[in-house]
């Protein structure tokens, strides 16, 4: 007999999510974490005494209908449907503004184009909002309610009007570069824009067949706020629910018995040895690390497990954290609000790129800045700020492997580039921790460092995310689901994933 309906394994937000909605639905569940507190890469973590942060250092679009159904609201998240400004620094304090609406700091020939332009990208993105929210069927002949989902799409498209259906088909595919090229003159306008459909990727703004889908992704409306307050908010709501969360609990391996018609998962053995059964089996692990690390290969076919291997899931982003003892002044910039980002244009993004395919890191790197602590005073004490970076295009292998030296000079280039924008901001840092994509995989347990679980681009999205036969949240292991940001629609503090999965367990 089976100790829960479901066990989930790892309580970050989509494990959150989906516990939540199974628990609402009547299900006994237990949520397994392996570190001391829920969030994952959204949890709230002291970096040095008094100064905390999260490495998903924004919540940018989390998903309207699952903040209402789950009641956030009443747990203390405090979303706000507001756009989250994007600041892109110029050279000399010619900063270029966006809003999703309008921009500053541009011509007026660009100005213009900017509200055409992403007055487009906000219907082509509202057209495809509903399906983020929804499995998206096999590519193969199947039941109705698959097929429906497909002509929903395409109606979707055509209400669009044939002008704007004709050219979604067209740009759907364009790579970013081509893409703003055709609409901008502004260099450092145009690097803003590529930026959110890179960021966390392989990718660069001359990549082919990759940008567009994950730009108009981050363009869906949604809820913005504080990851801290969205987890609290998470573990709040499942609490409530019912859901049993053990933290400090890690997952050796996923427990697989003979079935009735071949091996089927029925609960998890704890690294201490304790067996827990359970009806299923939920994974909010990364693909590799549940089918090849958890499931065991000797329990799928060769097949599946190759083309799990072969999901392309290095990471590429590094995670800096300054705990700093004022604000940081950066220069012709009165506000600190919104993403800050030092990528002034796009061949910056690009050289950076070049460099770090090669296991290089880049001698110029490019990044985006948020200042946490001015939305969230409790993450610093009085008066002094913590400043969060992305910084792009740091490889996960480097030539020669990551050792002291190779971060004290890849740090050394991240300060330099920063203090070019901020120039005190130097002598402001009380203390700096800097986080490659393999410390991010030996950390969070995110098999390379990707916080994406598995690269976002056209050919691991949709009905290929992570691949055929596990794409629509169920697996070829009978009683095993996945419900993280490897399965559709993705990454990013959206919620998607663990609602989409719970979804399909309950129908």
């Amino acid at each position: 007999m089976s100790d829960y309906d479901s066990i989930i394994i790892g309580a970050g937000h989509n494990g959150l999510v989906c516990a939540a909605y199974l628990a609402r639905a009547g299900q006994k569940v237990l949520l397994l974490e392996s570190a001391e507190a829920p969030g994952g890469l959204a949890a709230n973590r002291e970096f040095h005494p008094g100064f905390k942060t999260s490495v998903a250092h924004v919540v940018n679009h989390f998903s309207d209908r699952i903040a209402s159904d789950l009641k956030l609201a009443r747990y203390g998240f405090e979303g706000s449907s507001n756009v989250t400004l994007v600041t892109g620094l110029g050279r000399e304090g010619r900063h270029v503004t966006v809003d999703g609406h309008s921009v500053t700091g541009v011509e007026q020939g660009d100005a213009e184009a900017y509200r055409r332009f992403a007055a487009q990208m906000r219907r082509f993105a509202d057209a495809l909002k509903p399906f983020w929210l929804k499995t998206i069927p096999r590519a193969a002949p199947g039941k109705w309610s698959d097929m429906s989902t497909f002509a929903r799409i395409g109606l979707k498209l055509r209400l669009l009007g044939k002008d704007d259906m004709r050219e979604f088909m067209r740009v759907a595919a364009l790579p970013a570069r081509d893409l703003v090229d055709e609409n901008f003159d502004s260099e450092l306008l145009k690097a803003v824009l590529c930026w959110d459909g890179l960021i966390g990727s392989k990718m660069a703004p001359r990549s082919p067949n990759n940008a567009v889908l994950p730009m108009l992704y981050r363009t869906a409306q949604g809820q913005s706020g504080t990851p801290g307050s969205l987890i609290e908010a998470l573990q709040a709501s499942a609490r409530a629910a019912g859901v049993e969360i053990r933290t400090g609990t890690t997952v050796d391996r996923i427990l697989v018995n003979p079935g009735q018609d071949g091996l089927v998962a029925e609960g998890v053995i704890l690294a201490g040895g304790e067996h827990i059964h359970a009806s299923r089996v939920v994974s909010s692990a990364d693909p590799k690390t549940t089918f090849i690390g958890l499931a065991g290969i000797d329990n799928l076919e060769i097949q599946f497990t190759n083309r799990i291997r072969r999901l392309r899931c290095d990471g590429f982003v590094a995670k800096l954290h300054l705990a700093l003892n004022g604000l940081p002044e950066f220069t012709g910039l009165d506000r600190l609000n919104g993403r800050l980002l030092i990528a002034p244009t796009m061949n910056d993004i690009e050289f950076a790129f070049d460099h770090a395919k090669y296991g290089e890191y880049p001698p110029e790197p490019v990044m985006e800045i948020v200042i946490p602590s001015l939305q969230d005073a409790s993450l610093a004490p009085q008066e002094k700020h913590v400043l969060s970076a992305h910084v792009m295009y740091v490889p996960y292998r480097p030539k020669g492997g990551w050792n002291k030296q190779a971060k004290a000079a890849l740090y050394e280039r991240i300060i330099e580039r920063l203090s070019g924008y901020a120039p005190g901001i130097r002598d402001q840092i009380i203390h700096a921790e800097l986080l490659t994509p393999a410390e991010l995989e030996r950390d969070y347990r995110v098999s390379g460092g990707h916080w994406h679980h598995a690269e976002f681009a056209l050919d691991q999205m949709l009905m290929m995310r992570p691949t055929y036969e596990a794409a629509q949240y169920s697996t070829p292991l009978p009683g095993l689901y996945l419900c993280g940001a490897g399965c559709h629609p993705g990454g990013d503090l959206t919620g998607a994933p663990g609602h989409n999965a719970a979804r399909e367990i309950l129908r």
